[in-house]
């Protein structure tokens, strides 16, 4: 079987990686691609420089129920006020997007890791091998997600290590049933059967010939299912289930004082604010990647 040289020279993670960076730098066309990017790098700057931003200690018990713009005895202003203990909610949602920016990455990319690698095994090999890893991805699929991260994170225990391996085995599955898709319809091309024809191994095949041409719709759902991974944690911090205290967590910081969300609702509001711009930033940027390749 026979390949054109325009065909071959679009394989490969070389093409593949430049053909990606070009879809970002085409941003620029798509304005709720912009948002979602200015969001997102937003809080990236937040995280990275929350000791130089923060105007207090995110775990400094100082002045119990101060309201917003309240001014501190031992000087300085509580812009966002504090909560019942008495920390400055302002420096523990700068802080606590350090929490959500290390873990959901990392989470997300595990997830990804053992995704890809089972759906590229179950798409390009087929029979038995498909059949296993399919089945095994239908039974985890088939429980409630957040009953099964709640089973897992209670039986191991609630640790940043356990988020991620709660949230690796929760969502490996889906990406695994989107990656088979894409390596059965991209199997059978004829870039493919030129490799398979020089020799090279089936991994080989899968990862620089298949993968690199199964990014776009890889990478837009990155980009949503990271804004899913916001939620998890936040959920898991709402539900005791999240980082340790006294650790800044978003979702904590919800769960802690939503008893007084009547009577001190800013207690409750800026950080669940956080988390809804944060989500909506990688959802935003997903639309605008999606909305660029569809010009493509």
């Amino acid at each position: 079987m026979t390949t054109s040289v325009t065909e071959m020279r679009t394989t490969g993670f070389g093409p593949a990686l430049w053909r990606a960076l070009k879809s970002f730098g085409l941003l620029r066309e798509s304005w709720v691609g912009m948002v979602g990017v200015f969001l997102v790098v937003f809080w990236v700057l937040v995280a990275i420089f929350a000791p130089l931003l923060a105007p207090f200690d995110p775990n400094a018990s100082i002045q119990p129920f101060a309201g917003l713009g309240a001014v501190s005895a031992k000087g300085g202003t509580f812009w966002l006020g504090t909560d019942h203990i008495g920390r400055d909610i302002l420096s523990r949602i700068i802080w606590g997007s350090r929490t959500v920016l290390i873990y959901a990455p990392l989470a997300t990319f595990s997830a990804y890791f053992v995704g890809i690698l089972m759906g590229l095994a179950a798409g390009y090999r087929g029979g038995w091998v498909d059949d296993v890893l399919s089945r095994i991805a239908d039974i985890i699929l088939s429980f409630p997600v957040l009953v099964l991260y709640i089973i897992i994170i209670a039986t191991i225990g609630a640790s940043g290590f356990n988020i991620i391996i709660a949230i690796t085995f929760a969502s490996s599955p889906g990406i695994m049933r989107i990656v088979r898709g894409l390596v059965l319809d991209l199997r059978n091309r004829d870039y493919v059967a030129a490799a398979q024809t020089r020799g090279e191994s089936d991994w080989r095949v899968m990862l620089v010939e298949i993968l690199p041409n199964a990014r776009g719709p890889l990478i837009v759902d990155a980009c949503l299912r990271l804004g899913y991974v916001i939620i998890t944690i936040g959920v898991l911090g709402f539900l005791g289930l999240g980082l340790p205290p006294p650790d800044p967590d978003w979702g904590g910081m919800v769960n802690e004082t939503r008893q007084m969300a009547m009577a001190f609702p800013h207690m409750t509001l800026f950080p669940c604010i956080a988390i809804s711009t944060l989500i909506l930033g990688f959802n935003l940027l997903a639309d605008g990647l999606r909305e660029i390749s569809l010009r493509d």
